[in-house]
């Protein structure tokens, strides 16, 4: 087709970010824009994993203090904070272990079409964990609110994240492949088991 389906701009609707009004709202009720603080929080994911443990903290803080990224330091310090939390969670230390790969892009076919087509999907996975025994992909979600339970994420996320499946299965065949969803807000993993994905692709 001329155009790739791409799986992290999907057709529903993103649900709303958490309100500035909110107590405890954190960045993004100031000066900065969701968009630009989803943009940096995605740049110091997957930027900061290749430094030494020690060096992250202060490295983040410089790329945040930098003039053109709009921050106020209150601003820059809860992102810092955030980010931090997000690297030094322990339920979170498979994806940035040793081997594990940033901006993953993966091309492949989707579902067969009515007509027997199968449209090209062409995504970029957030993060990327390959083993001999399995693979785990996560996607960053930042300015939400996180829900309890995984089942109760955005449609969008689900039928995005059952397409990466689909096509690292066809890739490493064989492997289970397990994907997840981090929360930066908390921050929190939720595993999406196979039995919720598979109502989605």
């Amino acid at each position: 087709p001329p155009r790739p389906l791409s799986p992290s701009r999907p057709a529903e609707e993103d649900p709303p970010v958490r309100s500035p009004l909110i107590k405890g709202g954190g960045v993004g009720a100031g000066a900065a824009s969701p968009f630009r603080r989803g943009r940096l929080v995605h740049r110091l994911l997957q930027t900061l994993p290749d430094l030494a443990p020690a060096r992250r903290r202060e490295a983040a803080e410089t790329y945040l203090a930098r003039p053109a990224n709009g921050l106020a330091p209150d601003e820059a310090a809860a992102l810092t904070e955030e980010v931090m939390a997000v690297l030094e969670a322990p339920e979170l230390a498979e994806l940035f272990a040793p081997g594990s790969r940033a901006e993953a892009p993966i091309v492949g076919l989707g579902p067969e079409e009515p007509d027997g087509g199968r449209p090209v999907i062409a995504g970029q996975v957030d993060r990327l964990q390959v083993t001999d025994a399995a693979v785990l992909i996560a996607d960053y979600k930042t300015l939400r609110p996180p829900p309890a339970d995984p089942k109760d994420a955005p449609v969008a996320y689900l039928r995005q994240m059952a397409l990466y499946r689909r096509l690292l299965r066809e890739i490493y065949p064989g492997r289970p492949v397990r994907c997840a969803l981090v929360w930066t807000d908390g921050p929190r993993l939720a595993l999406l088991d196979d039995a919720l994905l598979d109502r989605f692709g």
